[in-house]
């Protein structure tokens, strides 16, 4: 008879991978985070609801291993030059959002009869917020690089790195006598500490980076993957057996390698593992959740998981508003950081462990950091699209006063018509911008020009920028139909001014010759070619014999356009085609596929028309 031990994980492991395949998506699918999906997972299929799995905690050692490796991932990111950059929001408003809120919760945490070492663990649980979360919805919103979301991400940095210290703190409060002990004992505590501390620091600045020099050698991938994963877990072994936190140590060996060569491959290493473990610790978080708790504490939690939502958003507003953010920009990230952080279900069942809470209020506390993770994203959507409602873009009065006979109108002054009107600025070319975008404007004024504000599709705002008078209409926007109504516009109404225009692909192109422009230009063309020239260069090619081949390109390419400007795009076809690139010139030898997939998927390409030029994929 088969040996059934072998079987026996295999039960615990399709629950646990069933429970995510369906959490998971239907949380995302409403709009909620994957990590509400794992604790939601973890509560049916714990002992308070399906009772699938009865012991939780049989499993949390290994998925504590999560919450290690993602704080090495945290430490691999923060290199020393990008924090230096980020200094003054890191440590400012990080330092005082976390700093504030930690003591307010804290204290409250106290008055409602928690010791001293449980109010600050639940403070500083309580205080962080969630990364997956915040990140998330700045990626949603694209607006990770506006500056409210820049300080929302140097705030949520601040609190990465202030996790580190949070798990070295709460071992101490339970050993230095903050609860019990003798002071000598606390002392020689400390000391050890320090010395393993010193240990990681010294192997990671001088150990490190050779071992993984000699590794890399042997070509053997798998083995730098097992030498990944032993650093990370020898370096949470090691500060585990001196009363630290694990996840302390996994994040000092990532900050020590932040700087090495060998990071994105560390980090490639790891990051599966980080995913599925995590995933797996908090689905245990769930399954530790007593519903029963939960129900008999109802009234509290219904009012504190509203009331912590509410005062995180105003700490975080109030210290980002004093430091010179608009009050739109300040509510929007506070909302974002209102929700507590992943890291609340590490550091709150490290309170329980070492006797600073006890398990109700490590339960109910718990379960407060998981409603405003349900709650918060909802908030911060609510309030996001209130203050967006209510805010009207920046606009400025169109005022043409003074407009004359400029012998260039540029309509549009983003990145292209920024480039273009350079060369006109070094042969002091009299200019009009014409621009819609407040900022662009702002921007336009250092260059001496005529600024004005105005849409440049409407004919009224042309005649008054003076494009009767000009000699040549620079169409730069980056919208393929308002270039060709301008185009159109202009071609009727100033038929004595050149017009030059941006194209945005090569479909673009020909419809702008179509309307009888005197020069259109595809924005990525010429860049592409001086690319290539510099990478034949690097061949070996002198300046002159890349040169003399890019011409050669430049002049099939020419000839291509003039032959689908006078027969079509796809001559001979009833349907429009998907367009895909094609050689100018015939290839030495025939495209070989390196892998069956690849093959699968030239073979079945066969039906497309080739009418492109230049390799250039349309778009």
């Amino acid at each position: 008879m088969a040996d059934v031990s072998h079987t026996s994980y295999l039960p615990p492991l399709l629950t646990f991978c069933a429970g995510a395949v369906i959490a998971v998506p239907l949380f995302r699918k409403l709009g909620q985070s994957a990590v509400l999906g794992y604790l939601a997972a973890g509560v049916v299929i714990g002992p308070s609801v399906l009772a699938v799995i009865k012991d939780p905690d049989a499993i949390r050692g290994t998925a504590e291993i999560g919450v290690v490796l993602l704080l090495f991932l945290v430490g691999l990111e923060l290199q020393p030059a990008r924090l230096y950059s980020m200094r003054k929001d890191i440590l400012g408003a990080g330092l005082s959002q976390m700093a504030l809120s930690a003591a307010v919760i804290g204290a409250v945490a106290w008055w409602f009869g928690l010791s001293v070492g449980g109010a600050v663990a639940v403070g500083l649980a309580l205080a962080l917020s969630a990364t997956s979360i915040a990140l998330q919805l700045l990626e949603e919103r694209g607006d990770g690089g506006e500056p409210y979301g820049r300080r929302t991400f140097s705030i949520l940095l601040f609190q990465d790195i202030a996790i580190a210290p949070a798990l070295a703190i709460l071992p101490l409060l339970a050993t230095t006598g903050a609860e019990k002990g003798d002071p000598m004992q606390a002392l020689a505590g400390l000391g050890i500490a320090f010395l393993a501390i010193a240990v990681i620091v010294l192997a990671g600045r001088y150990v490190l980076n050779p071992f993984f020099h000699i590794l890399a050698k042997s070509g053997a991938k798998e083995v730098m993957t097992a030498a990944a994963l032993l650093i990370v877990l020898g370096a949470a072994l090691l500060m585990e057996q001196v009363g630290l936190s694990m996840a302390m140590g996994a994040f000092l060996a990532g900050v020590l390698l932040a700087d090495s060569h060998f990071r994105h491959e560390l980090e490639a290493d790891i990051e599966p593992f980080r995913g599925v473990l995590l995933g797996l610790f908090f689905m245990a978080v769930g399954m530790s959740l007593d519903l029963k708790l939960v129900l008999d504490n109802a009234l509290l939690l219904a009012l504190a998981a509203p009331l912590l939502v509410l005062f995180k958003i105003a700490v975080a507003a109030s210290i980002l508003r004093a430091s010179c953010s608009s009050l739109t920009e300040a509510v929007r990230a506070g909302a974002l950081l209102s929700p507590a952080g992943e890291f609340a279900f590490v550091l709150l069942p490290l309170g329980v462990a070492l006797g600073l809470l006890n398990p109700q209020q490590g339960a109910i506390a718990t379960s407060l950091a998981a409603l405003s993770m349900l709650i918060g994203p909802v908030a911060a959507k609510l309030i996001d699209g209130y203050l967006l409602a209510r805010t009207t873009p920046e606009t400025m009065d169109e005022d043409f006063d003074g407009a004359g006979a400029a012998s260039v109108i540029v309509i549009g002054f983003g990145r292209f018509g920024q480039i273009v009107t350079q060369a006109l600025l070094l042969q002091h070319v009299d200019v009009t911008v014409i621009d819609s975008d407040v900022e662009r404007i702002r921007s336009a004024a250092k260059f001496g020009f005529k600024i004005y504000y105005g849409d440049g599709t409407r004919l009224d705002v042309l005649r008054a920028a003076g494009a009767g008078k000009a000699r040549i209409l620079c169409i730069c926007v980056d919208d393929k139909e308002a270039a060709l109504r301008i185009v159109e516009m202009a071609r009727a109404e100033f038929p004595n001014a050149r017009l030059h225009a941006r194209a945005y692909d090569r479909i673009h192109a020909i419809e702008l010759m179509k309307a009888d422009v005197d020069f259109q230009m595809r924005e990525t063309f010429e860049s592409a070619l001086g690319f290539g020239r510099v990478t034949l260069e690097g061949l070996g090619l002198t300046y002159d014999e890349s040169s003399l081949i890019i011409d050669n390109v430049r002049d099939r390419d020419a000839q291509r356009m003039e032959i689908q400007f006078t027969e079509g795009i796809a001559a001979a076809l009833d349907k429009v085609p998907r367009v895909s690139p094609e050689p100018l010139v015939k290839p030495k030898g025939k495209s070989k596929a390196l892998t069956p997939e690849t093959q699968e998927a030239i073979e079945d390409g066969g039906a497309e028309v080739a009418v492109g030029g230049v390799g250039e994929p349309e778009r």
